[in-house]
């Protein structure tokens, strides 16, 4: 961390990208940040999940795009590349990972273990994506390789599921 760097509870409540990019505050938890992030993530994710397609697809673009900013401005004030703090990332990856299961608790809490799973193990090419992108970008791409794997591994699981 460098001289100037900010407290992750100042940046969190500082300015509306620290809100968002430490996950309204989840992001503080002493323990497991991305796993508090993710928790965070579900009733976001719930609510989204609810919506059209039309409007549900454009809206989590955005908040890749805004999460881009947002993240990039926390980690120059935390001052380290993507600190455990900023949730952002995690947030916006479960919406995503849940995009195309069924609109059920147990699908839910199923791609919640598998996000945080390949998040925290970061297979191929998520762990080469965390080391070569940098930045904002950076922070909230390997997290969507992340959700990507767990789209895929509970698609698996769905077809498993009906060929039962």
């Amino acid at each position: 961390m460098n001289d100037t760097a900010s407290s992750p509870r100042k940046v969190a409540f500082g300015s509306v990208q620290g809100f968002f990019a430490l996950g309204f505050g989840s992001g503080l938890a002493p323990l497991a940040p991305g796993t508090a992030g993710t928790l965070a993530a579900v009733p976001l994710a719930v609510l989204m999940k609810l919506l059209p397609a039309v409007v549900f697809w454009p809206l989590l673009l955005l908040f890749f795009v805004a999460g881009i900013h947002f993240c990039d401005v926390a980690s120059r004030r935390l001052g380290q590349h993507d600190p455990g703090a900023i949730v952002w990332d995690e947030i916006v990856a479960y919406c995503l990972a849940v995009a195309f299961l069924p609109f059920h608790w147990a699908w839910f809490a199923a791609a919640f273990v598998l996000f945080r799973l390949f998040d925290i193990l970061k297979p191929w090419p998520v762990r080469l994506a965390d080391r070569r992108f940098k930045g904002g970008f950076g922070i909230m791409f390997d997290d969507i390789l992340a959700a990507a794997y767990a789209m895929l591994a509970l698609h698996i699981i769905g077809l498993i599921l009906q060929a039962a």
